[in-house]
């Protein structure tokens, strides 16, 4: 018996997919069970012309065999089956692709599809096992022959004999090790899991023989068992996604997700889609209404489960989803996507980029479909997800505001609930010219600002802003439908008319004096002491300096309480307010005592604006002196 060898390149192929290649062992399961399926299509495909196949499609099946004494663990199919040709032209040189070949010669039929295209897959096998045995029996040939290898050194084909055509891959499995426990893929657990995990779509049923305890007696007391051996079919074969939406119901969609996902609840919104074009593929998307544990920590995995015919390539692919809506999880099942070698990491094609594209825009389409006609559910999808959509507004410099600007939530003053921006702008008066904001701690406090509740008086909303990530939205997005965002703490409201402007000028020039006053005693406590006109009958109003505001501090604060970055105070004073006029009237009678008056309104200041009073002992001993 000639033992030949494998080519020079092949052998260093054969290494590398042994010691590199794979990412994890267990690959070699949905590998050889492709393969099977390979080769069952390619019979079931010339069934269709060939009345003396005499087979059906229920008639092909795909078997596991395990034999824990002698440690072999046998995959088998009835399918097409290897001539001696074949055996050494598919297992002799590596790389080599009978089901790539298959497929290019009937890739203009569209009932075929061949998952296999690299011809690599079966040896993965030498990932699990010291020695390998394939017998093969072609299909309408009398010959079945044996292929044997022990690995890179080399390999046999003897004839044999096989009552049927088909083949046989049987595995002697590695002894154990500290570092690997190759005892494994002997468990009847461990194969069911990993046909569920990788195989469980492929089209024809993988079975095994499974052990179950019956009771000889159902009725007794004490029933006596016996072990019985029942052939069992591991796998589901047809995936959700592949039906026709019409034809699964609301129950089949929540079960398949809690089952596949672990999650106990119902999904916010599901997505299902089949597109043929430049790029075919179908997809079932589900949109959680309930944040894992974990998804805002590094732990989180994101992606979708990436499949090809059936068979799950990547459990996490990153790529076809963007960040800002990475907490969708879901299928896509395609072949027009490049895989490497392995069929474990993705290249970056204009395929991949078009897919992730469209899921984009489904995504969003039906997260507005929910937003408008479910407002319940979207508010709970929001509460749980919203900070992420908001991440993903501001991101990449602005570069998906334009998707997302639609989908995000804030509070408002005016109706007490939370509303889109397009909600915001179709109820709100011709006469306003703006859209206003402010952001600070709770919606409580922001609406008792006494800006907020002069721009109420109005009947003008304002949009309470309470999330550090909001800050920067407003930034962001510069207007929306042609209107510009107003702060309205440190931005001009453009609220008053031109004879309201000049009485101010006249009040500012009459208090300048005090305005001073207030300054000096303040120091370096403040930046400026300022009029206006924006307060209603509230005394004063602290307001930042610059860009930074006050959340932009506190949030630099809680990163590193050292850390000295600091929004500029100034102090906005009521020119009408009968605290102020007071000081004016104390400033010549009673210095001291409008020093106190101008420290006491510096507080409360810092009190309305939801920050910190520097020494509150000492506080509390001024509000008691000045009473």
């Amino acid at each position: 018996m000639e033992k030949l060898q494998f080519k020079a390149e092949s052998k260093r192929l054969l290494d590398l997919m042994i010691n590199s290649i794979y990412t994890h062992k267990e690959i070699f399961l949905r590998e050889l069970i492709s393969n099977a399926s390979d080769a069952i299509d390619k019979l079931a495909y010339l069934a269709l012309t060939d009345d003396s196949v005499g087979m059906s499609r229920d008639d092909f099946e795909i078997l596991l065999e395990v034999d824990r004494e002698s440690r072999t663990l046998t995959v088998s199919d009835n399918g097409i089956g290897m001539s001696k040709a074949e055996m050494e032209e598919n297992l002799g040189t590596i790389a080599h692709s009978g089901s790539l070949k298959f497929k290019t010669e009937m890739e203009k039929t569209d009932d075929i599809d061949i998952i296999g295209q690299f011809g690599v897959g079966f040896y993965s096998a030498f990932m699990v096992a010291e020695a390998v045995t394939v017998l093969s029996r072609k299909f309408g040939e009398d010959t079945a022959w044996k292929w044997e290898s022990s690995g890179a050194d080399g390999y046999t084909i003897t004839s044999c004999e096989k009552e049927t055509a088909g083949t046989q891959i049987i595995m002697k499995l590695k002894e154990d090790t500290e570092a690997e426990n190759f005892s494994d893929f002997l468990s009847e657990y461990r194969l069911r899991s990993l046909v569920k995990k990788y195989s469980d779509y492929i089209r024809y049923p993988v079975k095994m023989e499974v052990e179950e305890r019956r009771p000889l007696d159902p009725d007794a007391e004490e029933p006596e068992y016996e072990t019985v051996k029942t052939l069992q079919t591991l796998n589901s074969m047809v995936p959700l996604w592949q039906k026709n939406k019409k034809d699964v119901s609301k129950e089949e969609y929540e079960s398949f997700y809690r089952e596949k996902f672990y999650d106990y609840e119902a999904p916010a919104g599901i997505v299902h889609i089949s597109v043929e074009g430049s790029v075919t593929y179908k997809a079932l998307l589900y949109i959680p209404s309930k944040a894992p544990y974990d998804f805002y920590t590094k732990d989180y995995k994101s992606g979708l489960q990436l499949y090809s015919s059936g068979v799950m390539i990547m459990d996490h692919c990153e790529d076809l989803l963007p960040e800002h809506f990475r907490f969708v999880r879901g299928v896509v099942d395609t072949q027009d996507l490049s895989l490497n070698i392995s069929r474990e990491m993705l290249q970056h094609t204009r395929e991949l980029k078009t897919i992730s594209s469209n899921l984009e825009k489904k995504i969003k389409a039906e997260l507005l479909r929910i937003q408008e006609n479910d407002r319940e559910t979207y508010e709970k999808f929001y509460a749980a997800f919203g900070r992420q959509l908001k991440y993903g507004l501001v991101s990449d410099y602005g570069m998906h505001k334009e998707l997302l600007q639609d989908l995000v939530l804030f509070h408002s003053a005016k109706e007490n609930k939370l509303i889109s921006l397009k909600e915001y702008c179709a109820n709100k008066p011709e006469s306003q010219k703006h859209l206003y904001y402010v952001t600070g701690g709770t919606a409580e406090q922001l609406s008792r600002l006494p800006q907020t509740k002069l721009l109420s008086d109005r009947g003008f909303d304002v949009l309470l802003l309470t999330e550090q990530v909001d800050e920067f939205i407003p930034q962001t997005l510069r207007n929306y439908e042609e209107k510009s965002f107003k702060n309205i703490l440190t931005d001009d409201l453009e609220l008053a008319t031109d004879a309201e402007k000049k009485q101010a000028e006249e009040k500012a020039e009459e208090l300048k004096e005090v305005l001073q006053f207030m300054k000096d005693a303040l120091g370096e406590k403040v930046v400026d002491v300022r009029l206006s006109a924006d307060l209603g009958d509230c005394a004063v109003a602290m307001i930042p300096d610059g860009g930074m505001s006050f959340e932009m501090e506190k949030y630099f604060r809680s990163i590193n309480p050292e850390s000295d970055y600091r929004a500029g105070r100034i102090l906005q004073i009521n020119a009408d307010h009968k605290a102020v006029l007071q000081i004016k009237d104390l400033i010549s009678e009673d210095p001291g005592r409008a020093g106190k008056l101008t420290e006491l309104l510096y507080c409360q200041g810092l009190l309305m604006a939801n920050l910190s009073i520097e020494d509150p002992s000492a506080y509390t001993a001024l509000v008691l002196e000045l009473i």
